[in-house]
């Protein structure tokens, strides 16, 4: 390869390709983040539109559904769906094949049955929650939030005038919406749990899930674990509208302040919305409610910066791993003083609680298992 100077042919030097490349390959990746949000976008129009539900309802007999199926079924422009779809296809979302009549036609892939608003693994809900305007009008004050050297006004308190839990308690919609999501999510983590490890579980008869939503994370594992009495607790406005489920008792309250009694305390995405002085609040709570002999605290949550050799191979757990750095984001942009934590981290939040010894174990999902025990 070279270029002629004065009808001399110059030799490019391979460090030049190689520099080109690199150049070239850095506008396509800042292209993929200057337009990032349409990813987003679109998806969260594919839920409201509900194509998932629709070719998940019309796909049990393996019928192709044609386009003008589709559109005429969802009441929408047949062009513009094409182009919708073309987009999601492009990202393993929904896939192009033809019909008998040799019309265009789609059907699911595993990647778009997880938008389907009622499915058993959707995590629909939280993509409508996170992509609300909401959720999204945060972002638009990070940079003043970590402008300042006390880290200044929080990005979510600077948008709506308080914090994302005054602000659910206020808007029962925003309430709900948030619930779904955290339900959405506790339906993966905690099959994941059932299957990776219920040996935790053995000999619990009483478990108190602290800040549990509205029970879904309970019902589930008492459905696997019939044996344990639970205890879904939260602030009163969750607690009272949550629905009934069998072996489980809905309680009102707050865990700064008091934790109901159980042998085991369970908290699932709880921590990292807080800082450590709160964290370690919150656990010194949950350690005074469990039995000091043979209790203990089951903490679900993302671990960030763990080593290679703790990852579970070829698991969602190592093809999540920077997942743990998007959440720790949005604890910034959520939250007041939340954050993601490395296995120091929780190491020392624990031992200032006043647990003795803990133990991590990952598992098929974003969260990893500690379980901290108070002697």
């Amino acid at each position: 390869m070279g270029k002629e100077t004065n009808g001399v042919l110059a030799r490019t030097s391979d460090d030049e390709v190689i520099k080109k490349q690199e150049i070239h390959e850095a506008q396509a990746n800042m292209w993929k983040f200057v337009f990032g949000f349409t990813e987003m976008a679109v998806i969260k129009c594919a839920i409201e539109l509900g194509i998932a539900d629709f070719l998940e309802e019309n796909n049990n007999n393996e019928e192709v559904i044609s386009l003008n199926q589709l559109s005429n079924a969802l009441g929408c422009s047949s062009s513009s769906l094409y182009r919708i779809l073309r987009f999601l296809i492009n990202r393993g979302i929904f896939k192009e094949t033809s019909t008998k009549n040799g019309e265009i036609g789609y059907v699911q892939t595993p990647l778009s049955r997880l938008l389907i608003k009622e499915g058993g693994n959707s995590m629909a809900a939280f993509l409508l929650f996170e992509s609300s305007p909401v959720m999204l009008a945060p972002w638009h004050n990070l940079t003043a939030r970590i402008s300042s050297k006390d880290n200044g006004r929080p990005a979510f308190d600077a948008a709506h005038g308080k914090d994302v839990w005054k602000y659910a308690e206020a808007d029962p919609g925003h309430s709900n919406l948030l619930n779904s999501a955290m339900a959405c999510d506790a339906r993966v983590a905690v099959s994941a749990i059932i299957n990776d490890c219920p040996e935790i579980f053995k000999g619990v008869n009483t478990m108190v899930d602290v800040g549990g939503g509205d029970g879904t994370t309970l019902r589930l594992l008492i459905e696997s674990f019939p044996w344990i009495n639970g205890i879904n607790y939260d602030l009163p406005h969750v607690a009272s509208v949550a629905p009934h489920a069998n072996g489980v008792v809905h309680v009102g309250g707050d865990m700064f302040n008091y934790v109901p009694k159980a042998d085991v305390a369970f908290l699932m995405w709880v921590l990292h919305d807080w800082g450590d002085e709160e964290c370690i609040q919150i656990l010194t709570k949950c350690r005074e409610a469990i039995p000091k002999d043979k209790g203990k605290v089951i903490i679900l949550e993302a671990i960030i910066g763990e080593k290679e050799e703790n990852i579970i191979r070829g698991s969602n757990n190592e093809k999540l791993k920077d997942v743990g750095l998007m959440l720790d984001m949005v604890m910034m942009a959520h939250t007041s003083n939340g954050k993601e934590r490395t296995s120091k981290e929780w190491a020392y939040v624990l031992n200032a609680a006043g647990f003795s010894r803990h133990t991590i174990s990952h598992i098929n999902a974003v969260q990893s298992v500690i379980q901290a025990y108070p002697s």
